[in-house]
């Protein structure tokens, strides 16, 4: 009798022991509870985003699961759209990753420069553009919604933004950003998502949509009222810093205390931290992810954004660390160099 206590009290421990060592119990106070009723595993923190375990999603129900992918800038444009020539195949940039971006419910993107159908063809300068069957690469990676406020976009004008547009459109993706729409608003199983995009590099692009304080404010509460979820796209900072400035910062509370959940920051062409902010995040840049920057590793660097949301709430965030290669074809990294980065955003990060 003793002896079957004894091993019956060893079970006892060994359960407790591994209850409390389990990643998932460890990290969400409660998934489900005994009657099989779901709760609401609350907003991550940097230690849940950053750790390298993040399966224990799984074990909650998918229709209540959501997923939104954001990118670093994309700029199929320059060499980049020299090398989709040369290869002739404007699906080339996103071979090594469109299994990544296409398995979300809305992966959406800052598109740097206008696809236009009388772009010329150059490896050189600073006044971009792309062939407008660069957006048939975008439609191959799964992307749903660009942004088209930067200070980019507008190079070839009002018109060279009207024309992507209309073939952005034509490739069933939608666009923010601009003069024409600064909202687009998805519905995903129930729940809406509404995509604003602001500029805060160079305010003169025209047909744009530029940073203005009370805009901002207006703009965030009307998507507010439209949707349940509102995420925010950011052209802002200073080119190769990896830290953000008191501007960027300034500009992301705002966004957050107008109503964003979400702020998705780029332009900086390097990888910046995350803040967390009043139980919101801001991403500062997710350096880049099409283009042809390969005169030093951190401007080949950059990160897919993984945005998970149970119901209406941000729960979980994965970042995928990438390296472009051959002037413009990203590819996921693995082993240390992926370890390092998701090092550098976590240690950086604010909270």
């Amino acid at each position: 009798m003793i002896r079957k206590l004894a091993i019956l009290f060893i079970l006892l421990i060994l359960f407790i022991f591994l209850q409390w060592k389990s990643p998932v119990k460890s990290r969400i106070n409660t998934i489900s509870d005994q009657t099989g009723a779901v709760s609401n595993p609350g907003f991550p923190t940097l230690d849940r985003i950053f750790n390298s375990e993040h399966k224990w999603k799984t074990a909650l129900p998918a229709g209540r699961v959501r997923t939104i992918i954001a990118t670093g800038d994309i700029i199929p444009a320059r060499s980049v759209n020299f090398e989709v020539f040369r290869r002739q195949d404007f699906n080339w940039p996103y071979r090594l990753t469109y299994q990544v971006t296409q398995s979300a419910d809305i992966t959406f993107a800052n598109l740097e420069s206008p696809e236009i159908k009388k772009c010329p063809l150059t490896n050189e300068g600073m006044i971009f553009c792309g062939d407008y069957r660069n957006i048939e690469g975008l439609k191959f990676a799964g992307i749903d919604v660009v942004s088209l406020a930067n200070n980019h976009a507008g190079n070839f004008g009002e018109e060279g933004i009207k024309e992507t547009v209309g073939h952005l459109k034509n490739a069933g993706i939608e666009s923010t950003g601009t003069a024409l729409s600064n909202l687009v608003i998805k519905n995903i199983r129930g729940v809406r998502f509404a995509f604003l995009g602001f500029n805060d590099i160079s305010k003169d692009q025209p047909g744009i949509s530029n940073v203005d304080e009370e805009k901002i404010k207006t703009e965030i509460a009307e998507a507010k009222k439209l949707s349940e979820v509102v995420i925010v796209a950011m052209h802002w900072g200073a080119e190769y810093k990896d830290r953000p400035d008191d501007r960027q910062k300034y500009l992301g509370h705002l966004a957050v205390d107008s109503g964003a959940d979400l702020v998705i920051g780029n332009h900086p062409h390097w990888i910046q931290p995350v803040e967390i902010y009043k139980d919101k995040l801001i991403t500062y840049a997710h350096g880049n992810f099409v283009f042809d920057q390969e005169w030093s590793q951190k401007t080949k660097e950059g990160v897919i954004g993984k945005y998970i949301f149970f119901d209406t709430q941000l729960i979980d965030v994965e970042f995928l660390p990438v390296q472009i290669e051959n002037f413009g074809q990203p590819g996921l990294l693995t082993g240390y160099k992926k370890k390092l980065i998701l090092k550098n955003m976590k240690n950086a990060g604010l909270q």
